[in-house]
């Protein structure tokens, strides 16, 4: 049976395969063949550029075919190395004698031994997978980010001015204003993602066991450090890390899931504050002809997307917590370990795509229902009492606390009547009560 989006096992390549098609490019067992076979080649070609004596021979104008080997790179070569991968039950080793058999259509036979020279299979996954994510991340999870930043902006700019209830533990507060609740989100955003720009996209270069070892018995007088740290820099653009042990430790990429895991997290608490104004009838939500939402119940229009977000990116913070956990341990200069887990790197990914996504449109089905806003306001007169205190506090009136706990602090309704006959009561003077009582729920919203 072929594979496809009926019998795909994980919902991410089966019912949400069309959100998250982009990262097939960088996550996908073909993108990292193609990122390996990059590595390798770029690698050869800075053999060349030093030059080692063997290699002097190259002409450089060979060099745009070989990186068209990466450039062009097809399914069907992908494929050739899978079926080399059948016979030598190693990737890393089947991506070189693919690129043997390049060589060999070049007329570069006589140099092939230098492909791989000196390195050890990590020294190419370990700088193709960070290089992968950092290409996604900047193709396709940095515009998505942005997509959902753009809409709250939006959406804080266009809400700036509706005054609202606020809900501490659940009750009534301190009035606010919607636009401000929602900037609250847009500004932690920002600043996670001003964290996420601050961790390197760091790799593995350097042999066996990290220390050149095969590169400096060979050509002793070559400055293997310099070389790897320019290869990796200047022609990878990644960070090199050094020393190191077989494989890159991992740090910094275990910094960067735990910080997309914090803005996964934030956007989490907006869904479920977004759900909760729902659910107190605070939105309506657009309707769509045709949808249904409830198999039973014909009424209901459900914030499925808010909850279909938080459910994905729930499913995202757990893998990408496994991965910042595991990954910087191994036992000794290298175990396994991290080679299968390494492997589900876009799973977090995808699942995190489908949760932007989700959000996205779950706040553009949003319909504002001020009147349900007014009437909450209205119905808790009880919230100005913090301010009728703290203006009491200002004109050193006695007790001022205690006065309007005792007024408040009941199972009574306390309405706008109640609280300005409150007002007549004190001892104050008459532009005092008059500051008092244009006080209101609505205009109770501080900056």
């Amino acid at each position: 049976m072929s594979l496809n989006q009926l019998n795909a096992i994980s919902p991410i390549d089966g019912r949400y395969r069309n959100k998250i098609e982009k990262l097939q490019e960088y996550f996908s067992e073909e993108a990292l063949i193609k990122y390996r076979v990059l590595v390798e080649i770029e690698y050869f070609i800075a053999l060349c550029e030093i030059p080692l004596p063997q290699l002097k021979g190259v002409d450089s104008s060979k060099f745009e075919g070989l990186r068209d080997i990466y450039q062009s790179f097809t399914s069907e070569n992908a494929q050739a190395i899978k079926d080399i991968e059948k016979v030598t039950n190693h990737d890393v080793k089947a991506v070189e004698y693919f690129i043997k058999e390049q060589f060999d259509a070049l007329g570069l036979s006589d140099y092939k031994e230098f492909i791989h020279f000196g390195l050890t299979s990590q020294d190419i996954n370990n700088t193709a997978i960070p290089l992968s994510i950092k290409d996604a991340m900047n193709d396709v999870y940095v515009p998505e980010y942005f997509n959902v930043l753009k809409e709250l902006k939006r959406l804080a700019e266009e809400w700036k001015d509706i005054p609202m209830l606020a809900r501490t533990h659940g009750q009534p507060a301190s009035p606010t204003r919607l636009g401000k609740e929602i900037k609250v989100f847009v500004v932690r955003l920002e600043e996670q993602f001003n964290l996420l720009n601050d961790i390197p996209s760091a790799a593995k270069f350097g042999g066996a066991t990290g220390n050149f070892n095969a590169h400096k018995v060979a050509y002793p007088n070559i400055d293997w450090k310099a070389f790897g740290g320019n290869f990796v820099q200047e022609k990878l653009g990644l960070q090199h890390s050094f020393p190191t042990t077989q494989i890159e430790h991992y740090d910094h990429m275990a910094a960067l899931f735990d910080c997309l895991k914090r803005i996964n997290t934030i956007i989490i608490d907006l869904d479920r504050d977004i759900w909760t104004y729902v659910s107190m009838d605070y939105f309506k939500q657009k309707i769509k002809k045709g949808e249904v939402g409830s198999s039973a119940m014909p009424h209901k229009v459900n914030p499925i997307d808010f909850e279909n977000s938080e459910g994905n990116l729930g499913l995202a913070n757990a893998i990408f917590e496994h991965l910042s956990a595991k990954l910087p341990i191994s036992r000794l200069q290298r175990d396994l370990t991290d080679s299968t887990v390494l492997r589900n790197v876009g799973v977090p990914f995808g699942h995190t795509l489908i949760g932007f996504k989700s959000t996205q449109k779950g706040l553009g089905k949003l319909l504002l229902n001020e009147t349900k806003f007014e009437q909450d306001l209205e119905n808790n007169w009880a919230v100005v009492a913090e301010a009728i205190q703290t203006i009491l506090r200002r004109e050193a009136y006695p007790n001022p606390y205690e006065a309007l706990k005792g007024l408040t602090r009941t199972n009574e309704a306390i309405n706008k009547a109640s609280i300005s006959n409150f007002i007549d009561t004190l001892e104050v003077s008459d532009a005092i009560k008059t500051e008092l009582k244009a006080i209101s729920p609505s205009n109770y919203t501080g900056i």
